[in-house]
């Protein structure tokens, strides 16, 4: 069928010719085939857009195409390992998902697809969806709309020749559980579709001023920069030793430098320091470690989680400082937390507070044996410097000015042990989005106790605890790089109802 030339009620449309369904045994080969169509497809609204810049439109023509999009048929119900958290339909229909950027997710794609032709049996289906590529996601890279193009003050808007971001097709229905399809609808295969996808990754530049490609599957998030500038020296070291594999660090403004002794960066840092700058030190298959310096507060902790959650990353922590709540810790000890008490309010409305966000077994895990390798303390010695129990995370920075005997009341019923702003949120949006998370604290002041956090005992603290503390992280890390996905992704994650794609 050619597309070339349609008419859709609003005038005149140009799109490329369509390319149909056909079928795939191969993971590698399916891949392969939604890069060619995702390509050719962009490309084709970009050199619409820059004809239109060039040369202008009539009235009434409209330039389109659409995502790529994989979808699969299942008609019996299949014995799978019981013991597979991920990669398998939960019942018979239609499953599909729209794509984006193929080739950022081929490793991803290529697993997830896999798996569902291993599991069940049968080919997946390839082809062309009908849902449009907004312009703006067209495109990607260091290329975008607004470099290239002024709105016409006449009314010639790009709106009216070219398909543009739509809020109604971007949601997070999926993963919170509320998606409600049309009858004869395909069930989704994903937990986000190409749009939500794309969003985010354009967001992700914004906010980090890395691009997406650079992000690895291994994410530390900190709420200090201490912590940053402890991990870019750290990570100049391996590099120039040649240890763990990583072949680069990436820092903001895309700035590279390369492995080796020698190795000068590439690169100029951005004009201006980002919301949310990234770092990420680079290993074959993404299974690097990218840290993210959130700053201070449950929203920005929810909204970059929002966005780094479409990378599928294989886990993200929380290294971050705390308020130690009993008389018995001291500055510097740690803080596993098994438990969250949520007074946050950035994730109500997608999570709700009766929603519990459990502790996963293989994050707690190799935390633990983090803290046992670098602290050099196991069993019960280990409890002089860690303790394990509820953190509480609030959205006022100040509550100690608060009349106290509120909030001490809630913090002594809930048994938690230390207080932050941001881990909650972490873990609830890891737990929303199917993301393996943990957080490990350090206590860096006990308010209740008289030991505020003042400049002179802060500066003190930080020399003396941020390096080790990223050690453990980053040990941690390690050691959950060394599991097989299928184990590290915690079926505590999924729900009955479950997309196949993890």
């Amino acid at each position: 069928m050619n597309n070339m030339n349609m008419d859709d009620g609003m005038g005149h449309v140009r799109q490329p010719p369509l390319i149909p369904f056909t079928r795939y045994t191969d993971a590698a080969e399916a891949v392969r085939r939604l890069v060619e169509i995702y390509e050719r497809n962009t490309a084709f609204i970009r050199d619409g857009f820059k004809k239109y810049v060039e040369e202008g439109m009539p009235p009434r023509h409209r330039v389109r195409a659409c995502y790529p999009a994989i979808r699969i048929r299942v008609h019996t119900y299949q014995e799978v390992d019981s013991r597979l958290s991920y990669g398998h339909v939960v019942e018979p229909g239609l499953y599909m998902t729209t794509i984006t950027q193929p080739e950022l997710f081929r490793g991803y794609l290529t697993e997830q697809i896999g798996l569902l032709i291993r599991n069940h049996g049968v080919p997946v289906e390839v082809g062309e969806s009908d849902l449009p590529i907004p312009l703006h996601f067209a495109f990607y890279g260091t290329d975008h709309v607004e470099g290239a193009y002024t709105e016409d003050p006449r009314g010639n808007a790009l709106r009216d020749h070219f398909d543009v971001p739509d809020l109604a097709v971007m949601d997070d229905a999926i993963v919170n559980g509320t998606w409600r399809g049309r009858p004869g609808e395909p069930l989704p295969l994903a937990p986000f579709t190409a749009p939500r996808v794309d969003y985010s990754l354009h967001r992700l530049q914004h906010y980090t001023a890395t691009a997406p490609e650079h992000f690895q599957s291994f994410v530390v998030f900190t709420n200090y920069q201490f912590y940053v500038d402890e991990f870019c020296q750290w990570a100049r070291d391996v590099l120039a030793s040649g240890e763990g594999g990583y072949t680069a660090l990436v820092e903001p403004g895309n700035v590279i430098t390369p492995a080796g002794p020698d190795a000068k960066a590439e690169g100029l840092p951005p004009v201006r320091t980002p919301q949310m700058p990234s770092y990420h030190l680079m290993r074959d298959r993404h299974t690097g470690i990218t840290l993210i310096n959130i700053g201070v507060g449950p929203s920005n902790a929810k909204t970059i989680t929002d966005h780094v959650a479409v990378l599928r990353p294989s886990a993200w922590i929380m290294l971050g400082h705390c308020a130690g709540l009993r008389a018995t810790q001291r500055l510097g000890d740690y803080v596993l937390a098994h438990g969250y008490v949520r007074e946050d309010h950035v994730l109500d409305a997608d999570l709700p507070l009766w929603v519990p966000v459990p502790p996963l077994a293989e994050i707690q895990v190799a935390l633990e044996q983090a803290v046992t390798d670098v602290a050099g303390l196991a069993d019960w010695e280990l409890k002089r410097i860690m303790r394990t129990g509820t953190v509480a995370s609030m959205d006022n920075r100040n509550w100690e000015l608060r009349d106290h005997r509120e909030p001490v009341q809630r913090l002594s019923q809930s048994r938690a042990i230390a207080l932050d702003m941001e881990s909650a949120a972490v873990a609830a949006n890891g737990f929303r989005f199917r993301v393996p998370y943990g957080t490990l604290l350090c206590i860096s002041d006990k308010p209740l106790h008289g030991e505020l956090k003042l400049p002179g005992m802060a500066s003190d603290f930080y020399q003396t605890q941020v390096t080790r503390h990223l050690r453990i992280g980053i040990r941690a890390v390690e050691k959950l790089r060394e599991m097989p996905p299928e184990r590290l992704h915690s079926r505590k994650l999924r729900s009955f109802i479950e997309t196949a794609f993890k």
